[in-house]
């Protein structure tokens, strides 16, 4: 194995847009890519981190018929949120593209025709179910039939979510198109197969003997493969959704989506190197050039794609470099559950970033703390919650924040002078100058979770060394011992900023900037002489604050309720409330007023102080929405309000009506708002 490599390629597995990204894709591939990319940018090398949506294949074309939409509707919608959700969580990508795009579908077609013509392929006739009714090749997901093993009615061709079982859509009693409804007949169809068994022998010795320095999951599932013996693989399929086959007699036929997939990485360098040459160069130097570090990050599911079948693709082609290194993670469980899209058994990231808004480094923090790097691993509301409120509240923010509180209130907000090391000094010094040392050499070999461990252990150490040298008490009889703590403490805080910046930039950012210090650099790591005497410190301000019970319990509800919908089919409408005469609901005078203001309620987590314009001269009303909506959400709103109830002073604030709000399966709340536009003041019949 090279080490001669001048630049890094970071690939990073491409999210299925069928569906938002969750967090067992964060702590699988997404965090530990981006951690590693903004390590290697740290230390000035060159990088290119590829991220991109995956747009094809039957699942997509499945739910747009599920919808009444096309295929194109369906990726659009997903690829704008994931992507959003990826920009505002701090993944940096350089290029986050799709490949449904003509540039990709061009690449695609280009690297099947280039392997068609050098005879890379194989053809083959099989018999496959035909739909003569709709006229095409039915996938193993559009034939549903009797399952043979539990009886249900309505199997699918390759599963049957009943009982579980793996089929295969001839072993269905009474097969039938969910297309058409229609019986299917058998019908031969040719496609073009890689032939995996030829590559067999070079992949044998370039993985087993050549890279036994890769994770031991990932070793031991190739190996498994392997010794099981390769078989050729369709490279193509029936589909009217994909990139076409480009040879002559393929017309309805698509390139497999696990063929076009990966060579979307390359269509997406491609892409990226065209918009800003200047930066990036000609795209062949990421992928051709033996100078080039490849790092695919990836789950575990994608193993055998990414280093057995994508490489004997690179390999035929011949001009391609292999993948050095493909750290893959296993999987997050969450709450003890697998993690499920089809029954909402998630954590979605548009969602959390909606939760807890400001809040993406606890995220990041508490899925590298946890990460699944060697073995399944769970994640627990309860956890996370421990995990901010004792480590980076209690341990990280409570250092950082003593020691700027304790400068500024001994030295007025300057680094003071520092006198001779006492002996503890110079051992805490050597403590943080050894951390670059110790996270490089993490974080060089993919262990993230111990390389974050590293940095928070130095500010464990932070905050002993304030509690061992007792400054407060200091400052009354010894103010040069004081300056000398202090500017150690400092210096220690300064070490974090760039410590944590791989892990938790936005943190990283906020302590720069109360630490008035920009140009910190990787290599200044370990120095204790970051903060010259006399460096004007800003105002502390709280890096973290601590998660309530009630935030967590919340979050709980909301898997609770989506496990009862799922798994139990238990309505969670409540129980309708007794009968009212029409007489006791005339008196209510329901109205629709619009938010021309709206604050949060100091000390009062859940309320929200809205000023209404009434149509009858304004009003304030308190509503207990704040964990549903920011204040900036609701302006300009029309929304609905009972406009009789007796006013009641909250907080010492009279709320003058109540705010109708729908309340969903989950216990969030929607406001009720009307459809169209009406005059403040309106009445509700």
């Amino acid at each position: 194995m090279t080490e001669n490599f001048k630049r890094t390629l970071i690939t990073s597995a491409l999210p299925y847009a069928n569906g938002p990204i969750h967090i067992g894709h964060l702590a699988g591939v997404y965090i530990p890519a981006d951690i590693y990319a903004r390590y290697l940018r740290l230390r000035g090398e060159e990088v290119l981190f590829i991220g991109g949506s995956d747009e094809h294949g039957v699942p997509i074309t499945i739910k747009a018929r599920k919808e009444g939409l096309t295929p194109q509707d369906i990726v659009n919608r997903y690829h704008k949120i994931i992507k959003k959700s990826f920009e505002e969580f701090g993944i940096t990508f350089d290029i986050y593209s799709r490949t449904s795009s003509e540039i990709h579908h061009r690449t695609a077609a280009d690297f099947f025709y280039k392997l068609y013509n050098k005879g890379e392929f194989i053809e083959k006739t099989s018999e496959q179910y035909y739909d003569e009714e709709s006229h095409q090749f039915l996938a193993d997901r559009y034939i549903t039939g009797k399952c043979p093993h539990c009886g249900n009615e309505n199997a699918y061709g390759d599963q049957c979510e009943a009982c579980g079982t793996s089929l295969s859509p001839l072993e269905l009693i009474n097969p039938k198109s969910s297309i058409s409804g229609s019986v299917p007949v058998m019908k031969e169809t040719r496609h073009w197969y890689l032939p995996l068994d030829r590559h067999e022998e070079w992949l044998r010795n370039w993985i087993l003997e050549k890279h036994k320095e890769w994770k031991p999951n990932v070793y031991g599932q190739c190996k498994s493969w392997l010794d099981m013996g390769l078989q050729p693989r369709a490279v193509s399929r029936d589909l009217d959704w994909g990139v076409p086959v480009p040879v002559k007699g393929a017309e309805g036929k698509v390139l497999y989506v696990w063929f076009d997939a990966p060579i979307g990485y390359i269509s997406n360098t491609i892409e990226i190197c065209k918009k800003q040459p200047e930066k990036y160069g000609d795209w062949t130097k990421w992928w051709k050039n033996s100078d080039t570090k490849l790092i695919h990050f990836i789950g575990k599911d994608n193993i055998v794609f990414h280093c057995i079948v994508f490489p004997a693709m690179l390999k035929a082609d011949g001009t391609y470099i292999l993948p050095e290194n493909v750290p893959a993670n296993e999987f997050l469980n969450l709450e003890g559950d697998k993690i499920s899209t089809s029954r909402n058994w998630a954590v979605w990231l548009h969602e959390y970033l909606e939760d807890f808004p400001g809040k993406q480094d606890i995220l990041r923090y508490v899925l590298t703390a946890n990460a699944p790097e060697t073995k399944d691993n769970d994640f627990t509301w309860k956890d996370f919650q421990a995990r901010n409120n004792n480590e980076l509240v209690a341990v990280l923010g409570n250092f950082v924040n003593r020691a700027m509180v304790l400068t500024h209130k001994y030295f007025e907000g300057k680094i003071p002078e520092r006198a001779e090391l006492s002996d503890y000094d110079i051992a805490v010094t050597k403590e943080f100058c050894d951390l670059k040392r110790n996270l490089e050499t993490n974080l060089s070999h993919f262990h993230f979770r111990d390389a974050l461990k590293e940095a928070m252990n130095m500010a464990r150490t932070g905050n002993k060394y304030l509690a061992d040298t007792e400054p407060w008490k200091l400052a009354k009889t010894d103010l040069q011992r004081t300056a000398t703590v202090l500017n150690i403490a400092m210096q220690i805080t300064t070490n974090l900023a760039i410590a944590f910046e791989p892990f938790l930039p936005f943190s990283s950012k906020k302590m720069k900037n109360i630490i008035n210090k920009q140009d910190l650099r990787w290599s200044d790591l370990g120095s204790i002489d970051l903060l010259n005497a006399g460096h004007t410190l800003n105002q502390p301000e709280l890096l973290f604050e601590k998660i309530e019970d009630e935030t967590i319990e919340h979050q709980i509800r909301k898997l609770l309720n989506t496990k009862k919908i799922n798994d139990t089919k238990i309505s969670t409408a409540k129980p309708i409330k007794e009968d009212i005469d029409f007489d006791a609901f005339s008196r209510l005078d329901i109205r629709v007023g619009k938010v021309i203001a709206c604050d949060k309620v100091p000390k009062a987590d859940k309320l929200l102080q809205l000023h209404i314009d009434d149509g009858l001269g304004g009003r304030t009303i308190l509503s207990g929405i704040a964990a549903y909506y920011r204040p900036e959400e609701l302006v300009g709103k029309n929304v609905c309000f009972v406009a009789n109830l007796a006013p009641r002073t909250i907080r010492g604030i009279v709320s003058e009506g109540m705010i109708l709000s729908a309340e969903k399966s989950d216990g969030r709340l929607a406001v009720i708002t009307p459809s169209l536009n009406v005059e403040p003041g309106s009445s509700v019949k």
